[in-house]
């Protein structure tokens, strides 16, 4: 049988480099592997459970701004118990400017939100069904503005009231005041 390997090394010569190297396959590292998909996928991954978690707080904190607050929390085009339309025991004059339709019936800050909130009724002092939208101004004791909030209402007929609330979004301290800044009244489509 033919020999196709050179013969070993002398003694003394087992401690050098062979001089034919490594065979391959044989010893050295291996080659690197990028770690690009493993960074993308974990950035992902964290990502969408910082969102879940952000959805979570969010939920878990609405929950209890409801649970605490009663209807007057949640938000609707609908008409709550406490916000129902009634008729106005006094008959309204028919052309009233859009502003006297509205006022502010009372004005709070939320003790576990701290959100401000104005209570408001709207009587429609129009000769038609009326659409209304009115901007609040939660300002501080120094008038400056520290947060809004919004009050719409849906073909209310001529002399009924609307008892609505508007809510703002932003902290306000304890003894912020409440502003109507706008009112918009147009008539009702429908």
């Amino acid at each position: 049988m033919p020999d196709s390997f050179p013969p070993p090394p002398p003694p003394h010569q087992q401690q050098q480099q062979q001089p034919w190297g490594t065979p391959p396959g044989w010893g050295g590292p291996p080659p690197r592997k990028s770690n690009t998909g493993l960074i993308v996928g974990l950035s992902v991954g964290g990502a969408l459970l910082v969102l879940a978690l952000m959805g979570g707080l969010l939920y878990v904190l609405g929950k209890a701004v409801t649970d605490s607050a009663g209807p007057r929390a949640t938000p609707s085009a609908e008409a709550m118990p406490d916000q129902e339309r009634s008729v106005t025991p006094t008959p309204t004059p028919a052309g009233t400017d859009a502003e006297e339709d509205v006022r502010i019936a009372g004005c709070a800050v939320d003790s576990l939100t701290s959100w401000p909130a104005a209570r408001m009724e709207i009587v429609n002092g129009s000769g038609s069904a009326a659409d209304y939208y009115v901007t609040v101004g939660f300002v501080d004791r120094d008038g400056a503005r520290v947060a809004d909030g919004i009050v719409g209402v849906v073909g209310l007929a001529p002399g009924q009231t609307a008892k609505k609330e508007a809510q703002g979004l932003d902290a306000a301290p304890s003894d912020m005041k409440c502003r109507i800044t706008e009112v918009r009244r147009t008539p009702s489509v429908g």
